[in-house]
């Protein structure tokens, strides 16, 4: 296990932001845990939306006077592969769960529980890698609260790996899920939903000077923000398709001889698909100059696509939530999305952008014609989109949300 690095965030940054009353809650929340101590646990401090989310989420409770720590699980390649899929299994689509699988990734959560040092009053578990962990957790921190994050679409899982997971509820006293559907079949403990955000004040999503703006345009020649621009950002994954969104850009083509499609993602350290998509992906777009793959942007270079972009699209076959949808619609740049998992949670169908069927890349790229022909249309849900965001999907209204379950699951006075 080890403990990665954060940057300085305080609760004061957000507010010219959010309503001062969402403040207000957080700093009466942190009194009522002014002296218990919290841990996170998850499987990657690079790449993900978990780690954005860490990232942010850590040091924002530590300002207000919480003690709250990260731990990321030190793994093998092998650990990583069992995970993924697992993931993809609950997801539901994965490999046949071996014996073999469950006892590499018992043997990895078991060494990682071990190397645990401290006590904590609430542990918060994030996704299914660390699960393994509290077999041993029961026997170290007894007295510790557990809850389980699930960042996961648990929709449609194969039985065997529904089960598995299932195996470790009985020591889970509370769990986070992103939607209600997800929920549904989960036994064992008291759930929740929380539905992710997005940090404003971050380096991909904070408003940008002009000389900046122009330094990172400048490191993303030859694409040219002087001609129609389509933008999808997602780690490279068979579930984000973007072999589909490559499709729907063809489809708009017809149409807007002169487009442009940027296939952007980033490489999460626990995800060992990651290379194998991306080349595939590179490879299939090879022969089109207008088509750019790329992968392991700076956050800032990303902030500029996507306010540069003139439609995101988000063209997943299933999405825990997809943040990346509130971080285009943050930066008034409409989106097309497919109608699965967290995404039609933020697009309001007609409004700031449009819902399109998974599997119909061509009504994806129609939806993407349709708004590059309209300039007036894309402000218009441009400018949807921000307040809607603001509404929403801002950090402060997670976090309260969440400390709202640590305060209840620790039977702190149900009067805060």
């Amino acid at each position: 296990m080890h403990a990665p690095s954060f940057p300085n965030r305080t609760l004061e940054a957000y507010a010219d932001i959010v309503e001062p009353n969402r403040l207000d809650r957080l700093r009466l929340l942190s009194e009522a845990l002014s002296d218990r101590r919290i841990l996170h646990v998850n499987s990657t401090a690079t790449g993900g939306g978990v780690a954005e989310l860490l990232r942010s989420i850590v040091p924002v409770c530590n300002d207000l006077g919480i003690d709250t720590n990260w731990l990321v699980m030190d793994a093998t390649d092998d650990f990583f592969a069992v995970t993924k899929a697992i993931h993809n299994g609950l997801q539901g689509n994965g490999p046949p769960l071996t014996e073999e699988m469950k006892s590499t990734y018992r043997s990895v959560t078991e060494r990682n529980s071990a190397e645990l040092e401290g006590e904590y009053d609430l542990v918060v578990i994030h996704d299914p890698q660390p699960l393994g962990m509290l077999d041993r957790l029961a026997e170290t921190m007894p007295e510790a609260a557990i809850v389980w994050r699930c960042h996961v679409d648990l929709t449609d899982p194969i039985e065997e790996y529904r089960t598995f997971v299932a195996e470790y509820m009985p020591q889970v006293d509370h769990a986070i899920f992103s939607r209600t559907a997800y929920a549904e079949d989960v036994i064992g403990p008291t759930t929740s939903v929380v539905y992710p955000s997005i940090d404003p004040v971050t380096k991909k999503n904070r408003s940008l000077d002009e000389k900046t703006e122009k330094v990172e345009r400048d490191r993303l020649d030859p694409l040219s923000f002087d001609r129609p621009l389509v933008t999808q950002i997602s780690r490279f994954d068979p579930w984000k398709d973007q072999f589909g969104t490559l499709e729907a850009y063809r489809r708009a083509s017809e149409e807007i001889p002169d487009l442009q499609l940027a296939l952007v993602g980033a490489m999460a350290g626990d995800d060992p698909e990651g290379m194998e998509v991306y080349e595939r992906v590179a490879e299939e777009a090879v022969g089109d100059p207008n088509v750019h793959t790329l992968t392991d942007l700076p956050d800032t270079t990303v902030n500029v696509l996507q306010r540069r972009s003139d439609v995101v699209v988000q063209k997943s076959l299933r999405e825990g939530f997809g943040l990346v949808v509130s971080e285009a619609l943050w930066k008034r740049t409409p989106v097309v999305g497919s109608n699965v998992g967290g995404i039609p949670l933020q697009i309001v169908d007609g409004e700031n952008g449009y819902l399109v069927e998974p599997d119909d890349p061509a009504d994806a790229g129609e939806r993407v014609a349709t708004l590059l022909e309209n300039e007036s249309r894309r402000t218009r849900f441009g400018a949807n989109g921000r307040e809607y965001v603001r509404e929403r999907f801002l950090l402060p209204r997670q976090l309260s949300e969440l400390l709202e379950i640590v305060v209840e699951t620790l039977g702190i006075d149900s009067n805060v």
